[in-house]
């Protein structure tokens, strides 16, 4: 649950799943308010300190990246770039319109708000970043962990400032949101903050975990009803993410599953048995069948799981379902947060 969409990929996203403390935790590690959007620095370590840290020389799939100084103004090319930023205290410059316009979600506009931004300056990246949009900010730097374009966009966005992005091509689907956070934090020059990021959401999750010791050892099952397919999530090789921080593990039936091979056809629902079962329906009416329609399924009806009111939907309307699939450092605690009380409901069988 690791993969982390670029620009098209997450608009598209977004657009299609309209998209607790442990976040106010997590914001207060994040360091202090901008007076202004990226003119001053932001976090808990000195300046005299973050200062000393320069030049940075990071390598990257397409050759290095120089931060001569401690950057003042940030661009973003991805939602997720764009929560990395915020997450660690500093207001980007611009960044893309991944809500077309709509609401942000709300562990982003907590961040916002917290911040005093206000509403961040976008552009619109329909047809892929604007880079004329984003050189006319004059970034000092601009973040690109979150992206699957950069093989694209590195070229032309390494005129106009330093890139920050991973050291190999694979990484925009495979590194962590940890990992990410670590290595944009390096050249920003706020490492401090990230382990501070960090921290504050692992314990949000083992607070939860704590509170919820009846999810320990509890099998899941964790699927998604794509336009095509209903898709088994929670495959053996994925990330445990989320689930299994708070105490799950993954049935027996996951082994029979990979990235390339998780369709679950309506004849095998049963392979969607566990304890608990959490369905998602980002697509709405152009996921392959509607909740009201698998929930009409004899098949599905007959499931131990569905009997004892072990089954759940993670809603999309809230961004929590894309929230799941692409977590990153804002959103990881308000994961927690929402999600938490949606696994308890579905082990009682509420």
């Amino acid at each position: 649950m690791n993969r982390h969409a670029g620009p098209l990929a997450r608009r598209s996203t977004a657009r299609t799943l309209i998209a607790a403390v442990a976040c106010a935790t997590l914001l207060a590690g994040c360091g202090g308010k901008d007076d202004k959007a990226g003119e001053k620095p932001s976090g808990g370590a000195s300046t005299g300190a973050a200062e000393a840290a320069f030049p940075v020389t990071l390598p990257n799939a397409w050759g290095k990246t120089e931060v001569e100084k401690k950057p003042l103004k940030v661009a973003t090319v991805s939602d997720g770039d764009t929560d990395i930023a915020l997450a660690l205290g500093i207001v980007p410059v611009i960044t893309p319109d991944a809500e077309d316009g709509g609401p942000v979600p709300e562990y982003k506009q907590r961040a916002i708000t917290k911040l005093g931004a206000g509403k961040l300056k976008t552009y619109d990246d329909t047809d892929g970043t604007d880079y004329e949009a984003i050189a006319a900010e004059a970034p000092d730097v601009i973040l690109g962990m979150n992206t699957w374009s950069m093989d694209t966009d590195y070229a032309k966005l390494s005129p106009i400032a330093p890139v920050v992005t991973f050291t190999d091509k694979a990484h925009s689907d495979t590194l962590t949101w940890q990992e990410r956070l670590k290595t944009a934090a390096k050249a920003l020059g706020l490492t401090a903050e990230a382990e501070k990021v960090i921290a504050a959401n692992e314990k949000a999750t083992a607070d939860a975990a704590a509170a919820h010791p009846e999810f320990k050892g509890k099998t899941y099952t964790y699927a998604v009803v794509h336009p095509e397919q209903i898709t088994f999530m929670s495959y053996a090789d994925q990330d445990p993410g989320v689930f299994e921080q708070l105490g799950f593990e993954k049935t027996d039936k996951a082994k029979s599953y990979k990235a390339d091979k998780n369709a679950v056809s309506l004849e095998n629902l049963d392979e969607l048995e566990a304890d608990v079962l959490l369905m998602t329906y980002p697509f709405g009416d152009n996921g392959l069948l509607s909740a009201k329609e698998l929930e009409s399924n004899k098949l599905f009806q007959s499931l131990k799981v569905v009997k004892g009111k072990h089954y759940a939907v993670i809603p999309s309307e809230n961004t929590l379902s894309s929230a799941v699939a692409y977590p990153d450092a804002l959103s990881a605690p308000w994961i927690v947060e929402k999600l938490t009380p949606i696994l308890a409901g579905a082990v009682a069988g509420k």
